[in-house]
């Protein structure tokens, strides 16, 4: 169990639900190479398209497409963006 500023966290790169906090949905303890950053990321209450599921909406493909495509180049920043977050565990 890590605790950092507050927060614990299970271990480093390990993202978890925030349900109590005002904006965002989920918080991550990033770490890439000696570089360690705490990451909100996420909008509370928001129906994100989450994991591609058998039968989906022709819309929830193009919403899941247009994220990926605005955020790329945050994206491709790694574990210490909040658009890799996102990408990973809500898109």
């Amino acid at each position: 169990m890590i605790e950092y500023r507050g927060e614990k966290f299970s271990g480093y790169n390990k993202p978890k639900r925030t349900p109590g906090h005002a904006k965002k949905s989920h918080v991550v303890l990033a770490k890439e190479g000696d570089t360690v950053k705490l990451i909100r990321f996420g909008e509370q209450g928001a129906k994100t398209a989450g994991k591609p599921k058998a039968g989906e909406s022709d819309a929830m493909k193009k919403k899941r497409a247009s994220f990926k495509a605005r955020h790329a180049k945050n994206i491709a920043k790694g574990k210490t963006s909040a658009a890799y977050w996102a990408d990973k565990e809500k898109w």
